[in-house]
């Protein structure tokens, strides 16, 4: 009897410090100060100081936009209606001079991590990673993120939206989570785990757990949905502690591809953008004068010289390209409305004046819809261009769900006016964006333009200064590396405050610069364009150009015949600091960075068992690795005669494989590029226990022959001359018993859930 009240009472002091723990943090045990007696009476009960943020913290709201360029917001002399962003800026600031890395993932990892993008292993996308420390996507645990120190400080952190510098092989039901948002610093995550998704069909995520918020809902769309979910989750949060201060990171898909928008919106733009993307650059260049957003005395610089001018086109090319910018523009329309509603909520519950929002985007405006745009961008990241008699046939459906559309790279260069390029490159248009501020109880400057050089990674420090906090030394018990970047707070209420950043470095891809007291080095490797990913060529052969960006805002004037020692003094210090930061090796094969995760992750492994109903959402580079390899796929059901749906899928309408059965007979249908199907077609299936097998068998470099067998006996065949290189989709997965997310095959709709005895599905590699 004794031994188990001793047991008892242990088990009762481990559950109270549990709920202590939980309650204020372990790190934040405080010794008890009151007195414990025999009876309550003669005890003194005693609670512990819940940690709480500085008296007076902001609330913090980051909207990180996708490849939006510095030429598209109203404000910075943009064309489209961006009527909520401009309001922040009226009341707020606008940056003219900020700069990110020119792509996706190592932006949105920097602007967490205040760190240079190579030092934390993050120096290209997630999906190219290499195993050398720049390139390995793998933030170090001594480079937490900011919000870590929010979090430490009593924030509610709430990440929605994109969240694309986790590795793929990591997305999934098991993780690791290591590098999820929630491991981040955020307490909770509503989003996609990948570089983009359909907007009215996402693959989504809540916290660790698949959801697919658009099931049922015909008027869908992911904007609305992340802006309906930041209003709940503040109104929440203000409703149980209005004085804890919130931490919140927006990232919608907008406006990355696919371009889609609502229908109204799709209408208010119709014929906005006949006038091409020529006429737009010099419209908007005019703006930007008359708004003061760029110097007076900038020139605007020449159309990028690989781009059809305008007038050169044939009619239907200018129809089509017209469009493309229609739907792009009424994305962002729609969008910087949803931002507007956040706002109007923050403004309703009195919490407008002391939130500090901060409005910008990733990289410039891509360029990687080439030169006809395409219907389903997955050709680029294939080493192909979209033909344009492709894309025609897609014309009237253009923005919708039936398209996973980008526009034509000039459009892009029109969006990153007045510079030249586009995202991937290291010039002005791929890495210049718009950043407007606003803060009211902390600012009060109003409607006016800073032009201090900052950069991406300077926003966690001034995010800290904001919020009053100060940068941990340790965290978790690591100690921490401290930043590179540096607050820009001290511009906010003076103009005239001088740069305090002397120097950053830029590499994408090969291309490189160096940034140092206005100077700027840089050049373009291979020549290479974002829509030409099979270029590989010696890095020596690389031409370096020369800006004084101090009096040549738009970098239109080349001087690095005028001063060739700047050039070799800039590359010199370019060396240096990528040794210091990671950035070497270089390496420019794409469509080999592209393809080869699935190789490292899996090596000589030959055998691949998927069990149902569990073996869902796994991100396509963490299943079995088929692409250009021979292969079977085998699945043994006891067939009663009215099974049907699918047995196995990976990818979306954008490309991928299925099998399954439909009508009493067995498919198996590989999408290539949403409009060219391989489908294979068994006779009426038996009853009882039947093997069903496709085999795939290898001709030559990305090509074969597909063979469908039912119990041994091949039943269909069917020729196969075209392959994907690298990817199927950059956002859907690979499931069995279901086809998540978009439909591979043009015979099913929906997820096709599998409708019989399914227990396992083998993948066999020869």
């Amino acid at each position: 009897m004794k031994l188990s009240r001793v047991l008892h009472g242990l088990a009762l002091v481990v559950l109270g410090f549990l709920v202590y723990a939980i309650a204020w943090g372990s790190e934040r045990a405080q010794e008890f100060k009151g007195k414990i007696a025999r009876s309550y009476a003669e005890s003194e009960e005693w609670w512990p100081e819940p940690a709480r943020a500085p008296e007076g913290a902001p609330n913090v709201l980051i909207v990180l936009l996708d490849d939006t360029g510095f030429a598209h917001v109203g404000s910075f002399g943009g064309l489209i209606e961006t009527p909520n962003i401009d309001k922040l800026a009226e009341n707020g600031l606008r940056f003219n001079n900020f700069h990110t890395t020119a792509l996706s993932s190592p932006s949105r990892a920097c602007i967490m991590a205040g760190r240079n993008p190579h030092t934390i292993g993050l120096g290209s996308h997630s999906l190219t990673a290499m195993g050398f420390p720049g390139y390995n996507a793998m933030i170090p645990p001594t480079m937490k993120s900011v919000a870590d120190v929010f979090q430490e400080n009593a924030y509610t952190n709430y990440a929605l939206g994109k969240w694309d510098h986790t590795p793929l092989y990591e997305v999934s039901v098991v993780g690791p989570f290591d590098h999820w948002p929630t491991a981040e610093g955020f307490d909770h995550f509503y989003g996609f785990m990948a570089a983009d998704c359909h907007q009215f069909m996402p693959v989504w995520w809540t916290e660790h757990t698949p959801t697919e918020p658009w099931i049922g809902r015909d008027d869908y769309h992911v904007s609305t949905d992340m802006a309906d979910k930041a209003i709940e989750y503040v109104t929440g949060h203000k409703s149980v502690d209005p004085e804890r201060p919130f931490f919140m990171f927006w990232a919608p898909g907008a406006m990355h591809s696919p371009h889609h928008a609502p229908e109204e919106y799709l209408e208010k733009y119709r014929g906005r953008f006949d006038m091409g993307w020529d006429e737009a650059r010099k419209m908007i260049f005019e703006r930007q004068l008359e708004l003061g957003i760029i110097p007076g005395g900038t020139d605007l610089t020449q159309r990028t010289e690989e781009l059809p001018a305008w007038d050169s086109l044939s009619d239907d090319e200018r129809k089509l390209y017209a469009r493309q910018m229609e739907v792009f523009a009424a994305q962002m329309d729609h969008v910087d409305m949803e931002i507007g509603r956040m706002i109007a909520m923050l403004e309703r519950i009195g919490e407008l004046e002391n939130t500090f929002i901060m409005v910008t985007s990733d990289n410039g405006s891509s360029g990687e819809g080439g030169l006809s745009g395409s219907f389903n961008e997955t050709y680029v990241l294939n080493g192909l261009q979209t033909p344009f008699d492709a894309n025609m046939e897609h014309y009237d459906e253009w923005g919708g769900p039936e398209t996973y559309a980008h526009f034509h790279a000039g459009w892009a260069l029109a969006g990153n006016t007045p510079f030249q390029y586009f995202k991937q490159i290291v010039h002005r248009g791929g890495i210049q964006d718009p950043l407007v501020i606003h803060w009211p109880a902390g600012i009060e400057a109003r409607g006016e333009i800073r032009s201090q050089y900052c950069h991406i990674t300077d926003v966690a420090p001034t995010l800290l200064e904001v919020a009053g906090l100060t940068f941990l030394d340790e965290i978790d018990g690591i100690p921490q590396v401290s930043y590179d970047g540096t607050s820009f707070a001290y511009a906010f209420d003076d103009a005239d405050a001088p740069t305090q950043k002397k120097v950053q470095y830029y590499e994408m891809f090969g291309n490189r610069a160096i940034w140092a007291d206005g100077w700027k080095a840089v050049t373009i490797h291979a020549n290479r364009m974002p829509w030409n990913t099979n270029v590989v060529l010696p890095f020596e052969n690389d031409v370096w150009e020369l800006y004084n960006t101090n009096e040549d805002f738009s970098e239109a004037h080349d001087l690095a015949d005028e001063y060739p020692e700047k050039v070799e003094e800039l590359k010199a210090l370019f060396d240096e600091l990528a040794w210091e930061h990671n950035v070497y090796p270089l390496y420019d094969d794409l469509i080999m960075r592209l393809s080869r995760q699935q190789d490292r992750l899996f090596g000589d492994r030959t055998e691949f068992i998927y069990y149902y109903p569990g073996a869902v959402r796994i991100a396509e580079k963490a299943s079995a690795p088929v692409k250009d390899k021979a292969h079977t796929i085998t699945t043994t059901i006891d067939l009663k005669g009215d099974e049907e749906g699918v047995i196995v899928a990976c990818g979306a309408f954008t490309g991928g494989y299925s099998m399954f059965i439909q009508n009493h007979r067995l498919y198996y249908a590989y999408n290539f590029y949403n409009g060219v199907y391989y489908t294979l077609e068994s006779p009426q299936l038996p009853t009882g226990p039947t093997e069903l097998k496709f085999v795939f068998l290898r001709t030559g470099a990305f090509k074969g022959t597909g063979e469908l067998y039912v119990n041994g006996e091949k039943v269909d065949t069917v020729d196969m001359p075209q392959m994907h290189l690298s990817t199927f989709s950059l956002s859907e997965t690979f499931d069995v018993g279901q086809d998540t997310g978009t439909p591979v095959s043009e015979l099913y709709n929906d997820h096709f859930h599998f409708k019989g005895e399914l227990d396992k599905v083998i993948f066999t590699l020869d």
